[in-house]
């Protein structure tokens, strides 16, 4: 009779125990173990003879190898290329992760009319054929090559994949996918694994590109091992809040393009609608001569985009003041307080701040830190900034302003949307002339973040 084990995994980075504990060793995360049954069919062999492959692999010299043209399949989205890296790369596997009603199905039937010469076969283990039929019928999506499957079992899939041939599979999703070759039920962490394993496998095998979508926890994180990320070529993550009608697709792994790259959409009755210019659509609803308000000039990948920080200080109430940020993260937003109390002298350690990115928009780059400074002392001072100017700079620990990255694509973008003045970091003369000639833009260089609140609210 084959011999069966227990072990408990950890279902947020999978690590394995034989007995079962509160918290995980390795992400330091409690109530994660989940109980797993193992079956062994077959005894291990004593001895250490190693069975001989039927065929070894021979390394070969970098100019023996054949370079392949690549070639990406565009799905008719731009948004959604642009996040991909240009496009779909042929045999790659994509992990799209989002919260429940996101909008993550409703992204993939809409490439559907854009690839109509394209086999596509939506494998459906969540919803009824019926219901993908009353969706796609609303978007107005229709193809005579797309092809729906509801099923579970991951053997099926692979041989509808295998009988059917399409050149794009989408499975929605791979935490209700299991295999019956495990015992362990559907979305444990070995079901996941394995399951995107043998996708992945069956994608570089036939040539074809895959969709697998995931849900994440709540965590933000995609659910599963992070090997489930280390398996696909490419992971993109639908950000936003149900509050807000934008949807952030942000890639957080690209094997094809870079990471942190971003598409903007917006949330309608018909579908998801590619936003064109982001910086516009997030400062269109921007307040002019309000205190507590600056512009910053962010990178997201390969594209600039100018958002609107919003600060709110006020008296503290309590012997502990509060450090709320949204989109912001909190350590940096209580390192940039301190900066401001030690080096500026101002009070803020009786005062609350409040910190919000506007647009529901998750920003972590140090370039902007100047403008959320700038808009808390706004807010402290109750001193409205200049509205005509975009604040470019990292702020360090000493109060100095320091340079940052691809300076020239941020100065275009702000002169696209009508800014007059760019304040950023002091860096060699010649290189901020050349620029202030080249774009005609005036380029304010401040050396301090003492000398940068100076010129935003003199």
């Amino acid at each position: 009779m084959p011999k069966t084990k227990t072990r408990y995994v950890c279902s947020n980075c999978g690590a394995s125990y034989i007995k079962y504990q509160g918290r995980c060793n390795e992400c330091q995360s409690w109530g994660t173990l989940v109980e797993e049954v193992i079956k062994d069919d077959e005894p291990k062999k004593s001895g250490t003879t190693l069975a001989r492959p039927s065929a070894i692999a021979t390394p070969k010299r970098l100019r023996e190898i054949e370079t392949l043209k690549e070639e990406r399949i565009l799905t008719g989205i731009r948004e959604f290329d642009h996040a991909l890296g240009g496009g779909l790369m042929a045999s790659s596997v994509v992990l799209i992760g989002g919260e429940p009603g996101i909008g993550k199905s409703t992204l993939m039937l809409q490439i559907v009319p854009n690839l109509a010469e394209k086999r596509i076969l939506y494998v459906s283990a969540e919803e009824s054929l019926h219901q993908i039929r009353a969706r796609a019928e609303r978007m107005g999506v229709e193809s005579d090559n797309f092809f729906l499957l509801a099923e579970t079992e991951l053997e099926n899939v692979l041989e509808a994949i295998a009988s059917q041939k399409p050149d794009i599979v989408i499975v929605d999703s791979i935490q209700t996918i299991f295999s019956n070759q495990l015992e362990s039920s559907p979305g444990s962490v070995s079901q996941v694994r394995e399951c995107a394993a043998k996708l992945m496998q069956a994608s570089k095998r036939e040539g074809m590109a895959t969709f697998i979508i995931g849900h994440i926890t709540k965590e933000g994180a995609i659910a599963g091992p992070k090997v489930l990320e280390h398996i696909v070529d490419t992971v993109l993550q639908f950000e936003g809040d149900a509050h807000y009608r934008y949807r952030i697709l942000r890639a957080l792994k690209n094997r094809f393009g870079a990471t942190n790259e971003l598409g903007v959409f917006e949330m309608s009755e018909r579908g998801l609608v590619e936003v064109r210019n982001p910086s516009e659509i997030f400062l269109s609803e921007r307040s002019y001569g309000a205190s507590g308000s600056c512009v910053a000039a962010t990178m997201e990948g390969t594209r600039p985009l100018l958002v609107e920080i919003q600060a709110l200080v006020t008296k503290a109430n309590y012997a502990a003041p509060q450090r709320i940020s949204s989109g912001f993260d909190q350590r940096r937003l209580a390192l940039l307080l301190a900066v401001l109390e030690k080096r500026l002298g101002l009070p803020m350690w009786s005062r609350d701040v409040f910190l919000n990115v506007a647009g529901g928009l998750r920003l972590d780059e140090p370039a902007i830190d100047l403008a959320v400074a700038v808009a808390i002392v706004s807010s402290l001072r109750d001193i409205p900034a200049d509205s005509s100017a975009c604040a470019i700079g990292e702020v360090g620990l000493a109060g100095e302003l320091r340079a940052v990255a691809h300076l020239e694509r941020r100065v275009m973008e702000a002169k696209k949307l009508g800014f007059e003045k760019v304040v950023a970091p002091k860096q060699s003369n010649e290189t901020l002339q050349t620029l202030s000639k080249r774009h005609q833009i005036e380029l304010v260089p401040c050396p301090t973040l003492n000398a940068a609140l100076n010129a935003f609210l003199a």
